[in-house]
């Protein structure tokens, strides 16, 4: 059975690998990652605010005001909050490089210019054969247009490609005005890839002590429509590869991922439930239900429910929302 994909003109074996997530801080849980079948190994972001941190001074600019004001804690978290510095992180990045055969793909997350992007060469240099740009924002500002949220990242985008020679994909949320126009945007400005979708924050409060609950909810099968929708809509009207992340819990997601046009299947929440052999098992499913099916390669199941083939998707997609909405019975 033929597995094989290229994203971001790497040609993998098979499209599954681990997503961003603290499961690569472990060096020993990389190389089981890499036993299991990891197709590449993605590492968890390295912050904006962290480079930033390192780059203004700690002492003198945050930690000996972090606990004046709540403001401060949000904007600057402690040091210790996180796994690894920025030193850390381009040490355990070559460590990672120097003990796996498979791509290594970095991440860096911010959301404005400026200096703290020079970190995309540093990553090049520590050793990554790709990079993923997490541009993770929560438009709150009243006095701020899409447009312009929209052509900052494409400028960032920009300034990573300049520094680097390695192939750089994009994780994007969903929550755009118009997403397939923002997602061709990209492809103009030289992405080798787009991720779908990163997870918002969404936080709950507490009633009793009025405070804000901050908990990581893992991801369930019933967050994947969102994701094959709008893989069917990209595929095939870009140059640049997709990747699906989040909602993949079992073979069957990861056929629909591809079905609607995944060149590559990252998973998180399943190896946090079960461990990275999760993806040993998710593998050798997916291969069943190919030849269950009479699939003889994964190329020939890639993109064969894009929307390539449909005059007008909108008009489509309007059609099933009210078909959907007329489905419902009592029972």
């Amino acid at each position: 059975m033929d597995l094989s994909t290229r994203y971001l003109g790497l040609k993998l074996e098979h499209p599954f690998m681990p997503g961003a997530s603290p499961l690569v801080d472990d060096l020993d849980t990389v190389k089981r990652l890499e036993d299991a079948g990891a197709a590449a190994i993605v590492m968890h972001s390295l912050f904006e605010e962290q480079i930033v941190r390192e780059q203004l001074g700690t002492f003198l600019h945050t930690d000996v005001h972090g606990e004046s004001f709540a403001e401060a804690l949000c904007y600057f978290p402690s040091s210790d909050r996180f796994a690894l510095g920025p030193e850390e992180y381009l040490h355990h990045l070559s460590r990672i490089k120097s003990a796996v055969t498979v791509p290594v793909i970095a991440s860096l997350n911010g959301t404005t210019l400026g200096g703290w992007l020079g970190y995309a060469r540093l990553m090049e240099q520590a050793g990554a054969d790709a990079l993923e740009l997490n541009v993770y924002s929560v438009a709150t500002d009243f006095g701020e247009a899409g447009a312009t949220l929209e052509d900052r990242t494409v400028q960032m985008l920009g300034e990573v490609k300049r520094a680097v020679r390695i192939p750089v994909a994009v994780k994007l949320s969903p929550y755009y005005t118009s997403l397939a126009h923002f997602a061709a945007r990209l492809d103009a400005a030289g992405a080798d890839g787009l991720v779908l979708f990163n997870r918002f924050f969404q936080p709950d409060i507490d009633a009793e002590s009025l405070s804000v609950i901050r908990r990581l909810h893992l991801s369930t099968s019933s967050e994947l429509p969102l994701r094959l929708c709008w893989l069917a809509v990209l595929s095939g009207r870009l140059k640049a590869s997709l990747a699906v992340t989040g909602g993949v819990q079992q073979a069957v997601d990861a056929v629909k991922a591809v079905m609607a046009g995944a060149h590559a299947v990252q998973m998180v929440s399943a190896l946090l439930r079960h461990g990275p052999d999760h993806l040993r098992r998710m593998r050798a499913e997916f291969i069943s239900w190919m030849e269950e099916h009479e699939y003889e390669s994964l190329e020939q199941m890639l993109g064969s429910m894009n929307f390539t083939a449909c005059p007008d998707p909108a008009v489509y997609e309007r059609a099933n929302y009210m078909l959907t909405l007329q489905s419902w019975k009592a029972s």
